[in-house]
């Protein structure tokens, strides 16, 4: 196919998008998560559409409930109206890459309402818990006009925080009894969440993490006009807590707004993927052609003691 076949084709696929076609959707996802060549076109001819969902990140050890929980939320914020996507990253496939979980397995109670998506991504070993591909992902899902995209990651842990570099607002999901708020804190998520919630609330110790998180976030420096996270409790598969969850989602929304933290969170984001797309362009060329003979003669240089690698580095990098 040539070089206008593939426009128009394209063209095609995002006037579908626009309309929240899911099929068009699938396809476009597909191509960013497989890093197709069409990638930056594609990104070129969403930019103009992005920006007016709220990215609501949920993240959290596993067994703690995230996909029942999600399952819920979806199932309240439809209530209200609003149109949601969820992308839900899985661990990876050893032998496929893909992603182990089935998408319309977990939540087929959602599967046939046109006023929601669901995808699956392999997380392919990312250690943030977040695919490469996945902002590529979220930006189609946020130019498909939904209100509320909803993003599942694999887990916490001392790399699993960066939901936050990709999410409006970050909710972490934590169960009782289990050591999750002293994990919480040494794995640094006290900084990144939004909105706590103890889940499975109806098991002994929910009040006693409710009270030792709300304890540790009110020992954190918060300025009078800040926001001070609050800690939620839920029993998800009975909706228990839900909607106290969605109304503080739509609170931190505003806070966000009216503080102008959110065009802040924002520029952060776009300023995080640019770095790690500039370092990926770079590694690029020093794979390939001129750049890659001249850092195989540098390394050289360094092995056999000829110049040191920062000299070697910056010699690489130019002026």
């Amino acid at each position: 196919m040539n070089k206008d076949a593939l426009g128009i084709e394209l063209a095609g696929l995002i006037t579908r998008l626009r309309g929240q076609e899911a099929r068009a959707i699938g396809q476009l996802i597909s191509l960013v998560e497989n890093e197709s060549p069409l990638t930056r076109l594609i990104d070129a001819e969403l930019a103009p559409h992005t920006g007016r969902a709220h990215i609501v990140g949920l993240t959290g050890p596993p067994g703690v409930g995230k996909s029942t929980s999600v399952t819920a939320l979806v199932t309240e914020l439809r209530s209200r109206g609003n149109t949601v996507a969820v992308l839900a990253v899985d661990p990876s496939s050893p032998f496929t890459g893909g992603a182990l979980l089935g998408d319309r397995v977990r939540m087929q109670s959602h599967a046939t309402d046109p006023g929601v998506y669901i995808r699956s991504m392999a997380s392919r070993g990312a250690l943030g818990g977040l695919s490469a591909s996945a902002a590529a992902a979220l930006r189609i899902l946020d130019a498909s006009g939904f209100d509320v995209v909803l993003v599942e990651t694999v887990g916490v842990g001392q790399s699993e925080v960066d939901i936050s570099a990709v999410a409006d607002t970050t909710v972490v999901l934590l169960a009782p009894g289990s050591g999750d708020d002293v994990q919480a804190a040494k794995a640094g998520v006290l900084e990144i969440g939004d909105i706590f919630v103890v889940n499975k609330a109806d098991q002994s110790g929910a009040g006693t993490a409710r009270r030792q998180l709300t304890h540790m976030l009110s020992g954190n420096q918060h300025d009078a006009a800040s926001w001070l996270p609050p800690v939620i409790l839920t029993v998800a598969p009975s909706s228990d807590g839900i909607v106290e969850v969605v109304d503080t989602v739509a609170r931190h929304r505003a806070y966000l707004t009216t503080s102008g933290e959110l065009e802040q969170r924002r520029i952060r984001r776009a300023r995080r993927e640019i770095e790690a797309l500039t370092m990926q362009l770079v590694s690029r060329r020093l794979r390939n052609g001129a750049q890659a003979a001249r850092l195989e003669s540098l390394a050289s240089s360094v092995a056999g003691g000829q110049a040191d690698p920062y000299a070697a580095a910056a010699e690489l990098a130019g002026p």
